[in-house]
């Protein structure tokens, strides 16, 4: 093995008896080499250890397929689910997912996308909602451009593009929808005072859960006064300490009478402080949730929520990208949602 930094094809080319075009055609697979012109430059190549380039070969059309989902993290159920989707859908066609987290960190998130891009991934996934400002809408647009620039596809899951003209392809579902449908669920079962439980102002799905909320009270009659939007964020601790304070301030049990938690965690924190108040649910106070993680039936009591599809979310991402690659920049692809029923609605206590 050589005793130099990394290897080059020429080092190949010259251990195998042979031109480094040849050594080029052997190792991309695109070009017909005899067997054992082949056999003889893959035993160098394994000899000298040597690494192609990935961003080479990928100019030429050879490497690995590859996929690039980027996440804000791999802990929320929601995230993770997406994740297995876009791998599922990758694996069965043969291509490579690699999955970056981010944080939150713009900063990191422009990293791992020049990285994708150097290494020849062909489609890079942002998922999940975003604060849609200025910054924001100038990186995806960048984001967009150069990937498109050196032949790959950026995709936006779960959130909008902020310009139809950039060349994005966005696959999310109607978080709107969702939200409208379930609030109208626990207006027919008889409540009127409902806090949405969960808001962060600017964040695109969350935006649109709130608006879905707020139309469903108008809908039924209910004045724009009738909306409480609590904004405490998403997360199990952020439900726990809002709903806790909330109930501190009730003057009595009656105060409101249902909550629509923003998303299944900020739900399960709720259920934790309205159990630490010995109260119940939904005797007392009824919860619903958002996005139907796995755990959301083994809650107490089991959740009623809204069923996004997630892991479909991850698989449409790639599939739709793939299946029309002339035509998938730009366009916009809508999935639907629908309300599971379990346990933690009923009508409001007698006299609330």
């Amino acid at each position: 093995m050589t005793s130099k930094g990394r290897v080059t094809i020429r080092e190949v080319a010259e251990r195998a008896g042979v031109s480094m075009a040849t050594v080029s055609r052997v190792l991309s697979g695109n070009h017909p080499v005899p067997a054992s012109t082949r056999a003889r430059v893959l035993r160098a190549a394994r000899d000298l250890d040597y690494v192609a380039n990935a961003h080479a070969r990928a100019l030429v059309g050879g490497g690995r397929k590859m996929v690039a989902v980027v996440l804000r993290q791999v802990t929320s159920p929601f995230y993770a689910q997406v994740a297995e989707g876009v791998e599922a859908e990758a694996a069965a066609r043969g291509w490579l997912c690699l999955v970056g987290t981010t944080g939150g960190d713009p900063g990191r998130e422009l990293e791992f996308v020049q990285l994708m891009r150097e290494e020849g991934a062909r489609l890079v996934i942002l998922v999940g909602g975003v604060v849609e400002d200025d910054a924001y809408r100038e990186r995806v647009a960048h984001y967009a451009q150069a990937l498109a620039s050196s032949g790959a596809r950026l995709v936006l899951c779960g959130r909008p593009a902020p310009d139809p003209d950039i060349p994005a392809l966005v696959v999310e579902f109607d978080n709107e929808a969702g939200a409208r449908a379930i609030t109208g669920h626990l207006l027919s079962a008889g409540h009127r005072r409902i806090i949405f439980l969960g808001g962060l102002p600017g964040n695109t799905a969350l935006d649109a859960r709130v608006a879905g909320y707020r139309a469903a009270l108008a809908e039924h009659g209910l004045g724009p006064e009738a909306a409480h939007v609590v904004d405490c964020g998403l997360g199990r601790a952020a439900g726990h300490r809002a709903m806790t304070e909330l109930l501190k301030g009730a003057e009595n049990p009656g105060h409101f009478t249902a909550v629509f938690a923003g998303d299944d965690m900020v739900a399960a924190g709720a259920l934790r402080a309205i159990a630490d108040a010995g109260l119940r649910v939904p005797a007392d106070i009824s919860v619903v949730g958002y996005n139907d993680i796995p755990l959301a039936e083994d809650f107490n009591p089991p959740l009623t929520t809204v069923r996004t599809p997630a892991e479909e979310l991850g698989r449409a991402a790639v599939r739709i990208a793939l299946r029309d690659p002339e035509h998938a920049a730009g366009a916009h692809h809508l999935l639907g949602t629908h309300i599971v029923v379990r346990d933690s609605v009923q009508p409001p206590p007698p006299g609330a």
